[in-house]
């Protein structure tokens, strides 16, 4: 099928090295654009409505990520299959995943829609500690957010499709295309027009809206491995135990990340008294600006992902293994050089998004602390996709589950029961510290178990 052997052509035959770099770079832009654009809304927000408007969205920015869990366990899922289905030329497998996930999103979607306004707002008033000003705030950014998932999710699927087709180039293009316009429209929505906080929201949905458009008629123009009419010949509710199984990893990472954030905050509430409102602010700001730094990591782990499931499929093991080691490389130098940057610039780096000196403050307080082993956080989520690529969730689970779940909760807790406030952020390098060293166990257990041919861990786990 020439699809299938297009597929072939750009993911099994040529150099390990050349096929990584033309999917990183594609990737790695899309998800700089991403990252930019959540750097300059901050930086909108800050200086146009205020450093409440940033703590408005920092206190639901724990229910933003669910929601981008929630959107993860279906493209997750769906792209570990189609993955190592297009990598065999099992078209019609892949054809009927990408239908599947479809209904599965649309049902997630919907019952999110339905939680927020049953719990939404009891939830935001108690996250406030009386604040009305500030609830209020949080309330209509997250009733925007939230009306908007069935876009958000739908996109997210259209756009993994096409990364595990090989087109990461295409993606890029139309995601710097989409991003510079949703920064247009903010500034218009924002600065312009006065809608603070649901501007902010509102630009999203409507960029998102526009990506969603242009995915869909390159698939209908352009007839990709997978063309659009298979979501009409292909049932939409089966399957979807499988597709939540292998995106849960992932999923429940972001799960975790909503967890210990909400964590952090609730801490802060406990804590800090009169500060609670700056330092919240500061904490959405360093979330900003992690966020920025972590997408790149993303890149390379999906870029990965979609090789190595295509490779793995195909039987071509050692082709995977070669991937793999050149991903780990690859973010462990990037993290070496994000935490020697922000250690020697976290002291300043807080005015670029605020004029108020005591939040700038605060944010250099934060930052420091959190980066002091950042070194550790990419060869871990590379490890932790490769399991996934490869089909096993377990293994994925550990790695992405430990962290946010067990390691941040305890020691946020522990930290600010004995020292205080000050002390939260001494948890992150602690657990980074720990996942750090059962990620080296789960190397090593996976390095007894593999195939004559090479695969790491791709013989059965005892």
């Amino acid at each position: 099928m020439p699809s299938g052997q297009s597929l072939d052509n750009r993911f099994l035959h040529a150099s390990p090295a050349r096929v990584f770099l033309a999917n990183v770079l594609p990737m790695t832009l899309i998800m700089v654009m991403n990252g930019l654009l959540s750097v300059v809304d901050a930086v909108f927000l800050g200086h146009f409505v205020g450093a409440r408007a940033m703590a408005a969205v920092s206190l639901v920015f724990p229910a933003v990520m669910l929601t981008i869990a929630m959107s993860t366990l279906v493209s997750g899922g769906m792209s570990s299959q189609i993955a190592r289905q297009l990598g065999g030329s099992r078209i019609a497998e892949a054809s009927a995943t990408f239908a599947r996930a479809h209904g599965l999103a649309l049902v997630i979607a919907l019952a999110l829609i339905v939680l927020f306004f049953l719990v939404g707002r009891p939830l935001i008033n108690g996250m406030a500690d009386g604040d009305v000003q500030l609830a209020e705030m949080a309330y209509l950014f997250l009733l925007i957010t939230m009306l908007t998932l069935p876009l958000q999710f739908i996109l997210g699927l259209h756009a993994d499709a096409w990364r595990n087709e090989g087109r990461a180039g295409l993606i890029a293009v139309m995601s710097v295309g989409v991003t510079l316009a949703n920064i247009v429209l903010n500034y218009i929505l924002i600065a312009q027009m006065g809608l603070g906080i649901a501007g902010s929201a509102l630009g999203t949905a409507f960029a998102q809206a526009l990506g969603l458009l242009l995915l869909l008629g390159f698939r209908q123009f352009r007839r990709g491995a997978i063309s659009l009419d298979v979501l009409w010949r292909n049932s939409w509710v089966e399957g979807w135990a499988r597709i939540a199984g292998l995106g849960a990893p992932l999923s429940l990472s972001f799960i975790g990340i909503a967890l210990s954030t909400a964590f952090v905050i609730c801490a802060l509430r406990l804590s800090e008294g009169m500060d609670y409102a700056l330092n919240v602010a500061a904490y959405g700001i360093v979330m900003r600006i992690f966020g920025f730094t972590y997408l790149p990591l993303m890149a390379v782990a999906l870029a990965m992902q979609s090789i190595v499931g295509n490779n793995v499929g195909a039987g071509l093991y050692k082709r995977s293994d070669t991937v793999l080691r050149i991903a780990l490389t690859t973010v462990f130098i990037y993290c070496l050089i994000i935490q020697i940057v922000v250690l020697s610039v976290g002291n300043s780096i807080g005015l670029i998004f605020v004029d108020d000196l005591a939040v700038s403050h605060a944010v250099g307080e934060i930052i420091r602390p959190m980066t002091y082993v950042y070194l550790f956080i990419g060869p871990v989520l590379v490890f932790a996709l490769y399991f996934q690529a490869i089909g096993q969730p377990t293994r994925a689970a550990i790695l992405t589950l430990s962290k946010p779940f067990v390691l941040l909760p305890a020691f946020v807790t522990t930290l600010t029961a004995f020292w205080g406030g000050k002390a939260i952020w001494f948890a992150f390098p602690l657990a980074d510290c720990m996942i750090a060293v059962i990620a080296f166990a789960v190397m090593i257990s996976a390095l007894k178990k593999r195939t004559p041919a090479g695969g790491l861990g791709l013989s059965p786990i005892a």
